[in-house]
């Protein structure tokens, strides 16, 4: 069943949002619906005249996949916000604990880190992007560069809090031809990332961030690429690993995961997350694709 259809327009330059009621030759437009727990888009063309919608990719069609986020994310609704020309994405965030517990605790669920949104510049896909307005609730500011990560080694960076951090991580490597073929049948990532947790070693990868770590990390959520190669292309993995994020037994374990389009031999994979003790929200930095 779909839920909460969304329709609008993204400007083709990929610069700025522009209005719901935009109708020109400078504007594609999206079809969003929420189902399978998930929301999907499809890109199109939009003829007024007509009234028809002509898609470039329907949904789930040819393998195809485009949503706005590979985690927990749902029923998300757009409004073009005129003053900053940028049109702003929020969406419900459901409650990962147990009806018990939500009620003991007397809320469940909440509203996402509101977002823009805009047309990539292949054109074939959303890029998204955590407003503005959230860096300034910033205050202590700890940065580093050119640090070395060993395979196996962990990195604990000291001076914030652990329940509360805007995070901004890039990483590059110098032996990308050592990474581990990409088998064919590999062709969900989600599954994919399940069976190759972090704690499960490989040439390129895992690297990424350890979320509300515990000192002795028995209790961590772990956000995490791996670098296959494909022919003669290499293929990033981008996971979400919620398997050891509680001690407690009643909350969902969920392990997400998006092959992410970006070409490691000319761009650095930069990561971007905003951390809170209620949830956090993960997207990459150069292509800005969120789970």
């Amino acid at each position: 069943m779909w839920e909460c259809p969304d329709f609008y327009p993204v400007s083709i330059d990929g610069k700025n949002g522009v209005d719901t009621s935009s109708l020109d030759k400078f504007t594609k437009h999206v079809l969003k619906a929420s189902f399978d727990s998930s929301d999907h888009y499809v890109l199109g063309n939009y003829t007024a005249v007509t009234d028809n919608f002509s898609v470039d990719t329907d949904f789930l069609d040819n393998g195809s996949d485009l949503r706005y986020d590979y985690g927990n994310f749902y029923a998300s609704k757009t409004f073009f916000d005129s003053a900053k020309k940028r049109r702003i994405l929020w969406a419900w965030i459901q409650e990962s604990d147990s009806t018990t517990d939500d009620i003991k605790k007397d809320w469940s669920g909440l509203q996402s880190f509101p977002r823009s949104i805009l047309l990539s510049k292949t054109g074939k896909q959303l890029i998204q992007w955590p407003v503005e307005e959230i860096e300034k609730q910033r205050t202590v500011n700890v940065s580093f560069k050119n640090k070395e990560l060993k395979g196996g080694s962990v990195l604990e960076i000291s001076g914030i809090t652990a329940s509360q951090a805007d995070v901004e991580v890039s990483f590059n490597s110098s032996n990308l031809k050592e990474a581990d073929l990409l088998d064919p049948s590999w062709v969900d990532p989600q599954l994919l990332c399940s069976q190759k947790t972090a704690s499960v070693g490989g040439n390129i990868g895992p690297f990424g961030i350890l979320a509300l770590a515990s000192k002795d990390l028995t209790e961590q959520t772990s956000i995490f690429f791996r670098v296959f190669r494909r022919n003669d292309k290499y293929v990033v993995l981008m996971c979400s690993d919620q398997s050891r994020s509680s001690l407690e037994e009643g909350p969902k374990k969920t392990i997400y995961g998006a092959f992410i389009d970006i070409d490691p031999l000319n761009e650095m994979i930069s990561l971007r997350s905003l951390v809170c003790y209620i949830c956090f929200n993960t997207s990459l930095i150069t292509f800005q694709s969120f789970l």
